[in-house]
């Protein structure tokens, strides 16, 4: 069984910063209270699939398989949504590494059943592939093109299948190949409270474990990037469009991390 991740709250934007640089994440604990857990709970309950926007909803048959459903562009699909794209001090430690312009590039609603088995090591997107001696020099410094906030919506313990990090693996310059360590630091589990919020960048190691609990795992996922990563929301070719009653809410800081820039290059 892993062990505990160690969860440190830094308080100053600067350490924020510094612990995803170092560590690949930072903790945010008490981000939500109950009662607004609970009404993200109840709206990701209701929130159908829809196939042509890469939505999952797979569900166990016959005592096989497990609860899998995956709403993407959660933002668009009911305005609950738009306060969790920009929450304090979060959000403040994303523009300081991704820059002032930076935006969201998805949003899911992701509930996972008993029954879920264990996911391999990962990285979600390698960026910059390097020789280890060269990724852990301390002259190199690569910088964060990508990160994922996940919002806890459960206590989190063993059985009900945490994500797991290797600390610090993102400077491996690498992806895992069937590896649990990385330089001998082990795998190990985010066991936080509901409310919590942890922000990994996309290279480093990390996996969704198994959930043997009787529980639904309740977890809201976003991404962000620099502005020149292009946003993820299906369906593409023109076909997805902006709930307007979404933009009718959405503050100036939202819009833009909606996408609403001033123009640059390229554009």
């Amino acid at each position: 069984m892993a062990k505990a991740l160690p969860l440190i709250a830094y308080t100053d934007l600067e350490s924020q910063v510094e612990a995803l640089e170092r560590d690949g994440y930072a903790y945010f604990p008490s981000m939500i209270n109950a009662n607004e857990v609970a009404k993200l709970k109840a709206t990701m309950d209701r929130l159908e699939a829809i196939d042509g926007n890469f939505d999952r909803h797979d569900k166990p048959q016959n005592s096989s398989g497990f609860l899998n459903k995956i709403i993407n562009n959660s933002f668009n699909r009911d305005p609950i949504f738009m306060q969790y794209l920009d929450k304090p001090p979060m959000i403040d430690v994303l523009e300081q590494v991704h820059g002032a312009d930076c935006h969201l590039i998805g949003m899911q609603s992701w509930l996972t059943g008993p029954g879920r088995l264990n996911q391999r090591l990962h990285t979600d997107w390698l960026p910059i592939n390097l020789p280890e001696d060269v990724a852990t020099d301390p002259r190199v410094k690569i910088p964060i093109f990508i990160t994922t906030v996940h919002y806890y919506l459960n206590d989190m313990y063993q059985e009900l299948g945490p994500t797991n990090f290797v600390v610090g693996s993102h400077r491996s310059g690498r992806s895992p190949d069937d590896e649990n360590e990385w330089q001998g630091g082990q795998e190990m589990s985010i066991l936080c409270n509901a409310g919590d919020v942890v922000v990994f960048r996309s290279e480093v190691w990390h996996r969704g474990t198994a959930n043997t609990s009787d529980e639904v795992r309740y977890l809201l996922q976003v991404h962000y990037a620099q502005r020149m990563i292009t946003q993820k929301f299906p369906p593409y070719l023109n076909r997805f469009q902006f709930d307007e009653s979404v933009l009718a809410q959405a503050t100036p800081r939202q819009r833009r991390l909606l996408g609403d820039h001033k123009g640059g290059a390229y554009d």
